[in-house]
Formats: structure tokens, sequence, C-alpha cells
């Protein structure tokens, strides 16, 4: 299946030879604006955008902003595509989150292998992460993230979480969480389980996240 990648980028001969070169082998979608964008990002999520600077309404700086700050936006790798060469434009995009930076004008070669280069390695990245709605679990970091603010837990309920949304809206039965959490010849009590459920139900409220733990009585919990 093609990645998709969006183009934001007023200028209509840009946006053509953006179409002409990527087309074939990406799934491509051009906007002149971002309020257009941002319609479109309520529905589709791309797995990276092209981000022009200079545009009318809100300019590439202001939408990259928008974009880290979303909950089911900050994760896109962003280029930014600018005819500004200053190294300062360079510098302020890349401290606000964007991935990469070219500059106009661009071989088409070059544009290829950096849109190439980002995929791969945010494929790399996201294969280090569990994502369920608003919570990351960075497994190279042992990192839980909440809407972008970490979130501190004990090794359990760590493991707890993991396991939970690795399988989101799946029922986990008490004896399969106890075997993979604490291990097949657990013999401390039942309620141990409950009490780590609690504490992380908790947590997740306190950082106001999206992510609920329903209990299925007599059976187990589900991530949802």
């Amino acid at each position: 299946m093609k990645h998709t990648v969006f183009v934001v980028e007023d200028d209509a001969a840009l946006r053509e030879l953006y179409t002409y070169s990527l087309e074939n082998e990406y799934a491509l979608h051009c906007f002149d604006d971002g309020e257009t964008l941002f319609e479109v990002l309520a529905k589709n999520i791309p797995d990276l955008i092209l981000l022009d600077i200079m545009l009318p309404g809100d300019d590439g700086f202001a939408i990259l902003a928008r974009l880290k700050a979303g909950r089911a936006t900050s994760h896109i790798p962003v280029i930014i595509v600018s005819a500004k060469g200053e190294e300062i434009t360079k510098v302020k995009g890349l401290n606000m989150g964007a991935d990469d930076y070219i500059a106009k004008p661009f071989g088409v070669l070059e544009l290829a292998a950096r849109i190439k280069a980002n995929l791969r390695k945010n494929s790399k990245t996201a294969a280090e992460k569990i994502v369920y709605k608003d919570v990351v679990i960075d497994l190279s970091r042992h990192q839980i993230t909440v809407a972008g603010d970490q979130i501190q837990t004990t090794l359990k309920e760590y493991d707890l979480l993991c396991l939970l949304s690795r399988g989101a809206e799946k029922v986990h039965e008490r004896e399969a969480i106890f075997s993979e959490v604490w291990g097949g010849g657990f013999m401390g009590e039942t309620r141990t389980l409950d009490m780590h459920i609690k504490e992380l139900r908790k947590k997740l409220f306190e950082a106001k996240s999206e992510v609920v733990i329903k209990t299925i009585r007599g059976v187990g919990y589900v991530l949802t």
C-alpha cells in the first residue's frame, strides 16, 4: 500500500511539479493553505507532510506549531520546503519540530530521497512505540506520555499498560494478565492486579487521557 503524502503549497506550478514527480509512488494530496489542510486532517492522517513557509493566511510556522500541538498530528513527519535560504529559517523550523528542511529550488531526485529517508526513519521509530489514542509508550526509553506529557509509573504499572495497549479494545482475562505481567508462578494476592489497575486509572485520569480501563466483571479488563 502506498504511503500518503500531503503537500501544502500555494504555487500552482509547484503543486503540478509535486504531482508529476510523486503521484506514481505515493498517495498524494495537495493543498494551497492551512485551513484546507486541517479540514482533511480531521478525517485522514498522512504518513508525511511537505510544508511551504510562505502561504496565504497562516504561514508554515503557524501550521507547523498547530500540527505539533495536536494529539492526532504531532507524530507526522514534516519536511519544510521554502525559498527562504537563510539559516535562521531552517533553525526555527527544526526547533519547532520539523523533521527536515529543503530549500527551493530543489532537485526532484533530492526531494524523493528526503521523503524516503524520513518515512524510513519514522517507520523505525514507530516500531519502538506503542500508540493508542493519546497514550504513547516509548519502549526504547521506557517512558509513557499522555498527549505529550510524561507520566510516572511503577515497573508493574508500565508492564501492565504495555500489555493492555498492545491488545487495546480486546478483553484480557485476569489469569492471562497475571501470567504475562507477574509470571506464571505468581503466588500473591489476587487483589494485587486490582490495586495496580486502580493506580493506572488514577494516573490516566489525572493526565486527562482519552484512554479508559474498563472492568469486565468476572473476566478481566479492556483498554478503550
